[in-house]
């Protein structure tokens, strides 16, 4: 076996857990959660009354902070910060690279006499200035032009990140330009969600709710990952460079014996989660289930409900803490939406809803054909799907989900909503004339005496369905485990706005001021949403071939890769949309375009580079060695027999290499043709060149994985790697 090889499986096999166990015994859960946020708790206790006062009023009513108000803040966040160990302050920003971004600035500052005083004014806290010319701007900034701010966002609460060496407090901020143009995930996701609490609340009025709370969009996102043995994954160079592997034939063994999912947890991962969750706990993350997935290798951590502008922050957290607490165990976390070739992926389901003090604006109730105000909220949800699937589409649109969806392990590019029978039922209903009642869930009957009888609820669950109501929200299921959420987001808040803006305008014009009328109008419209936008229902299997010919017929969409799907974002009616209600400019539109589809083009670049020294370097000297050995074993056979030597594997392995030559010649030919001004002619290239001549070089490759003798083969194989922990 090559020594790489040899090295890392023994290295694996004689793992030893590093370091001390947690003392979870003295140290319950419990008092460990949210310990390291300056949380309202904490800022009850420290702030004056009218400060902590005045900053409750900025986060429940949006009201303007004064800069009195952020200095009495920021002394009392940097007090707690260094009772808590920490020398330095970091806004934590999220540029449109996808990944987390924080700049460290130290809390001291010389003195006269030659010492340090620790200071931190509501200034530093507000407003920061990291360089913005190396972010992807998408020709916002020019490379020349390098002022960008950081924006403190008081929505989501500052944290204390601990380190062997010390703690580090972590503010999160908005990013933009020195022209105010957005150049972060952030920005948008809190203009959307002002967008859609400005148009909820017209319906929440018509409805008698005149003094409700703000209505904020939760998100719950589940996660979704692989772990293996570090060993591995650097003895992997496309891992390192890529994030998945370019070869790998598939092991005698995948998943195919469903016997991983929901499986005993093994030790090693178990006591990873457990450190990681704890890690989370102390920042305020609600982490929620953890469990094996389908995929042999494969995990999921799931929170509950947040503010989504918070979770999305809290799910930029749990990937970098995965990645961190894996490193401690020996483990490589891997978010990549397709690391093994043949297995199931990895998403990263978002649950969507939105709540204010009326309480869960999608939760039907026991009859939900006698809740006009769930009805409309939840048909102004299916109005703007069916109105904006491709926006939706283009969110979950980059080079990783594009091996995911359509796979038999994630929902087809073809957006639809799954709404179960029971809701299916009152919306039919409605577009007959009048709801009159609704399918009860009832209990389930085991048949066995000593269970007792369990509540069923009144529809199934469909996993193949992209956008599938769930009971009391929506679960968006093709996002990808390592993208940020943010985009998503800005998309469901930014065209639920617009329908809800649409059905208030109705309803208001219908009643008049008078609210007598309102569920007769409500009845109308909403029965007039269905029969528009019914198409967009569909209970049944995403999967099969009558589905997308059905679709076809239905006028849906079907966007099948990112270079289909990335146009769609600087369609006119998009970019109308982000303008309308403020959420994104033109200018910033066709910016995330041109950075996305830059994206597209460097991350198929990458892997194709990567599997071309891969390729030469590796795999085919080890087939010349083997080669070579069964050429030898040849003529020693000859010479000793004196007669013909039937050799077919010789035959076999001198075939496969001569078409390993040629597709590698055709794989360089085709990575040095690109260099296209114009961006999608590039992606283009990328897509119609590139990556069928990879997967060329690939096929091969796998064959002679399957071939040359395995003390030659240079890479760890997925049985290795799946399956050694």
């Amino acid at each position: 076996m090559s020594s790489a090889r040899q090295d890392a499986i023994a290295a694996v096999t004689n793992y030893k857990a590093n370091g001390q166990s947690l003392n979870f015994r003295e140290t319950p859960s419990g008092t460990l959660f949210a310990s390291n946020v300056f949380n309202d708790k904490v800022m009850k206790d420290r702030l004056p009354k009218s400060a902590y006062r005045a900053l409750q009023r900025t986060l429940r009513y949006s009201e303007k902070l004064d800069g009195s108000v952020a200095d009495a803040v920021a002394t009392a966040m940097k007090d707690w910060a260094i009772e808590k160990g920490a020398t330095h302050y970091a806004h934590v920003f999220y540029p449109l690279t996808g990944l987390t971004a924080e700049k460290h600035d130290s809390f001291l500052s010389p003195t006269e006499d030659g010492s340090a005083l620790a200071e931190f004014s509501g200034k530093e806290l507000i407003q920061g200035e990291p360089d913005a010319s190396s972010f992807p701007s998408g020709g916002i900034r020019a490379t020349f032009e390098a002022r960008g701010y950081t924006a403190w966002d008081p929505m989501s609460p500052a944290y204390i990140l601990e380190n062997p060496n010390g703690t580090t407090l972590c503010i999160p901020t908005a990013f933009c330009s020195w022209t105010g143009e957005a150049l972060d995930k952030k920005t948008p996701v809190l203009r959307s969600m002002q967008a859609l609490n400005k148009q909820a609340q017209r319906i929440l009025k018509l409805f008698g709710h005149h003094q409700a709370s703000p209505v904020t969009a939760t998100a719950g996102p589940e996660q979704e990952y692989f772990l293996i043995d570090r060993n591995f994954y650097f003895s992997r160079p496309d891992l390192i460079a890529t994030g998945r592997t370019l070869y790998g034939a598939k092991p005698p063994k995948g998943q195919e014996f469903e016997d991983h999912y929901f499986g005993a947890i093994p030790e090693r991962v178990l006591a990873c989660m457990l450190e990681t969750e704890r890690e989370l706990y102390k920042l305020g993350v609600p982490v929620k289930t953890r469990h094996n997935e389908v995929a042999p290798a494969q995990y999921e951590v799931a929170p509950v409900f947040e503010n989504a502008n918070v979770a999305t922050d809290h799910q930029q957290l749990i990937m970098l803490t995965l990645q961190r607490v894996a490193q401690k165990y020996g483990m490589a976390c891997l978010l990549h939406e397709k690391p093994f070739a043949g297995i199931n992926g990895s998403g990263k389901h978002v649950n969507w809803s939105m709540g204010c003090s009326v309480g869960n604006l999608l939760e039907p109730g026991d009859n939900p054909h006698e809740n006009a105000q769930f009805l409309v909220f939840c048909a102004a949800v299916i109005r703007a799907v069916h109105r904006h699937s491709d926006l939706l589409r283009v969110t979950v649109a980059f080079s990783g989900n594009d091996h995911r969806l359509g796979a038999n392990e994630a929902p087809p590019a073809i957006i639809s909503i799954f709404l179960g029978d029971q809701l299916t039922d009152v919306f039919s209903q409605l577009e007959k004339g009048g709801a009159t009642s609704s399918k009860q869930a009832g209990t389930l009957t085991i048949g066995v005496d000593t269970l007792p009888p369990l509540p069923k609820h009144a529809g199934d669950r469909n996993r193949t369905s992209p956008f599938a109501f769930t009971g009391n929200k929506f679960e968006f299921r093709a996002v990808g485990s390592s993208q940020s959420i943010a985009g998503p987001l800005v998309a469901l808040n930014t065209i639920v706005a617009e329908s809800l803006d649409y059905i208030a305008t109705a309803l208001e014009k219908a009643i008049g001021g008078d609210s007598t009328k309102l569920n007769a109008a409500v009845q109308k419209v909403v029965q007039d949403i269905i029969k528009e936008h019914k198409a967009i229902i569909f209970n049944g299997d995403n999967y099969t071939a009558e589905w997308h010919h059905e679709a076809t017929k239905r006028a849906l969409p079907n966007l099948k890769n990112t270079i289909e799907a990335l146009p769609a974002l600087i369609a006119p009616k998009n970019v109308a949309l982000f303008a309308k209600y403020g959420v994104l400019s033109e200018r910033e539109v066709h910016s995330r375009y041109d950075i996305y589809m830059e994206r597209y083009c460097k991350d198929i670049n990458t892997e194709s580079q990567a599997a071309l020294n891969i390729a030469k370097t590796m795999i085919l000297p080890a087939a010349y060695r083997y080669q070579g050995e069964l050429a030898s074993t040849a003529a020693s056979l000859k010479a000793a027999t004196g007669g013909s030597v039937h050799m077919g594997t010789l035959e076999t392995v001198t075939k496969l290499v001569a078409d390993l030559e040629k597709n590698i010649a055709s794989l360089e030919v085709a990575i040095g043709q690109h260099g296209s001004t114009d961006l999608m002619a590039e992606a283009r290239h990328f897509e119609h060149d590139v990556i069928p001549a990879m997967n060329a070089v690939r096929e091969v490759a796998d064959k002679l994985e399957g071939i040359v003798a395995d003390d030659l083969w240079p890479l760890p194989t997925y049985r290795e790697m799946l399956f050694i922990k």
